[in-house]
C-alpha cells in the first residue's frame, strides 16, 4: 500500500521499487515458516508492513520501532488487526517481559546500531525469547555490500562481518543456521506437481554449460536458538521470490525497449552526424578559401597601413615644424606688443612734460608780470595803503 512516509534510505517503505523491495518482502515470507500460531516480536518494524505478513500467520506480533512517526504510521495503517499492536521503544531497550515471545525476526537492524550497543540489541533478543525460542536475524554482509561496491550507508553505524555476527550471536545462541541473500537473473524452471523441492543451478553460455558455484551474499541471514533441539527442521535449501506483479521484470523490459529506442535513435544521430560532417568538410573547404582571401587582404592591408604610417610621419613633421613657427611668431608678436607698450608709455611720458613745460611756461610769465608790477611807481603808492588794511584787519580780529 502507498505510504505516508519518506523513503530516505534509513528504512525501507512500501512503494518503492527495485530490488529493495524484493529482499524486503522475501525476508518476511521466509520468516512466516516460524511464525505460525506464535507469539512474534519484529523489531525495527518500520512502516509496519511486515508485522501485518507475520500476524497473517502468527498467534500475536508486536512491531518495534524507534521512530515515532514509523510507529504511528503503523498504528493508523495496521493498527485495525486484532493480533497486531506496535511499540515506540529501542532494539537495545526492549519494553516486554522475560520469555514472553517465541520467535524473533530483526530485518537490516543491527547494523543501524553504535558497534558498543550490539551486544545489548542481542542480549535483549534472548531476555525476551522462551527458552524453546527462535531468533531470525538478516544483516548485510560488508564485503560485498560495501567493500565491493565501494558504497557507504549512512545510515549503518557499525556492518559486522559474517564472522563477527556469528560471535555476537554464539554469546546467546549457541545454535546457529546460515542463509544467503543476494538478487539472482536468470531462468527458472520447475515441476508442475511441486513434488520435491531439490534444485539444481547452471551457469554457462551457448558454447558450455556447468554447475554454478554459490553467489557471495549481499546479506546473511541466521536463525539461530539457544541449543540444537530448539533450532527448527531446515527448510527448501531454496527459496525465491518475485512480487505479484513481476514489476521488476516489467521494468527491466522496459529499460530494455528504453535501451532499443535510445539504440534507434543514436543510429539516427550517427547518420545526422555524417550529413553534419559533410556539411563541416564543405564549410573547412570554404573556410580555407576565406583564409587565403584573409591572408591577401592582410598583406594589402599592411601595405596601405605602411603608407599610412609613412603620411602620418610626414604630417606629424610638418605640424612640428608649424608649431615651432607658431611659436616664433608668438614671440616676435608678444616682442611687438611690448615695444609698442613702451612706445605709448614714452608718448605718455612725453606728453606730461610737454604739459609740465607749459604749466612752468606760464607760472613762470605770471612771476614776471608780478615783478614787473611791483616794480612800477604805482604799486609803491598802494603799498602803504596795503599794510595799514592788513594791521586794520588784524586789530579788529583781536
Amino acid at each position: 500500500m502507498p505510504s505516508d512516509l519518506e523513503f530516505t534510505g534509513e528504512r525501507f517503505v512500501p512503494g518503492v521499487a527495485g530490488e529493495i523491495a524484493h529482499e524486503h518482502w522475501h525476508r518476511y515470507a521466509f520468516a512466516r515458516r516460524f511464525a505460525a500460531g506464535r507469539r512474534v516480536l519484529d523489531v525495527s518494524c518500520g512502516e509496519g508492513y511486515g508485522s501485518a505478513l507475520l500476524a497473517d500467520a502468527a498467534a500475536h506480533v508486536t512491531g518495534v520501532d524507534i521512530a515515532p512517526e514509523a510507529v504511528a504510521h503503523a498504528r493508523a495503517a495496521y493498527g485495525g488487526r486484532t493480533n497486531v499492536r506496535f511499540v515506540q521503544a529501542s532494539a537495545a531497550a526492549l519494553p516486554l517481559a522475560d520469555a514472553s515471545i517465541d520467535v524473533a525476526v530483526s530485518f537490516e537492524t543491527i547494523e543501524h546500531l553504535p558497534r558498543a550497543l550490539q551486544p545489548r540489541m542481542l542480549a535483549e533478543l534472548a531476555r525476551v525469547l522462551t527458552p524453546a525460542g527462535v531468533l531470525v536475524l538478516s544483516a548485510p554482509d560488508p564485503a560485498q555490500y560495501s567493500l565491493a561496491r565501494g558504497y557507504r550507508n549512512p545510515h549503518h553505524l557499525h556492518e559486522p562481518s559474517r564472522d563477527e555476527l556469528d560471535a555476537l550471536l554464539a554469546a546467546h545462541f549457541s545454535a546457529r543456521r546460515w542463509q544467503r541473500q543476494r538478487r539472482w537473473f536468470g531462468s527458472a524452471l520447475w515441476r508442475e506437481d511441486r513434488g520435491d523441492m531439490t534444485f539444481e543451478a547452471w551457469t554457462g553460455d551457448g558454447a558450455q554449460v556447468a554447475p554454478a558455484e554459490l553467489p557471495p551474499a549481499m546479506y546473511v541471514v541466521a536463525v539461530a536458538a539457544r541449543d540444537a533441539a530448539a533450532l527448527p527442521a531446515p527448510g527448501p535449501a531454496l527459496t525465491l521470490f518475485t512480487d505479484r506483479d513481476e514489476a521488476e521484470l516489467a521494468r527491466v523490459d522496459a529499460r530494455a525497449a528504453e535501451v532499443l529506442r535510445l539504440d534507434a535513435l543514436l543510429a539516427e544521430r550517427d547518420a545526422a552526424l555524417d550529413r553534419q560532417a559533410a556539411h563541416v568538410r564543405h564549410l573547412e573547404q570554404l573556410a580555407a578559401y576565406r583564409e587565403r582571401i584573409v591572408v591577401e587582404r592582410d598583406a594589402q592591408l599592411a601595405a596601405t597601413n605602411a603608407a599610412r604610417d609613412g603620411a602620418i610621419v610626414a604630417r606629424d613633421a610638418l605640424a612640428r615644424e608649424r608649431d615651432g613657427l607658431a611659436q616664433q611668431h608668438a614671440a616676435a608678436v608678444a616682442e611687438r606688443d611690448d615695444a609698442m607698450a613702451a612706445l605709448a608709455s614714452s608718448r605718455q611720458a612725453r606728453a606730461a612734460l610737454a604739459a609740465e613745460i607749459g604749466r612752468l611756461e606760464r607760472a613762470l610769465a605770471a612771476q614776471e608780470r608780478i615783478i614787473a608790477h611791483r616794480q612800477s611807481a604805482r604799486w609803491w603808492f598802494a603799498l602803504p595803503w596795503m599794510r595799514l588794511r592788513l594791521a586794520m584787519k588784524r586789530l579788529f580780529a583781536s
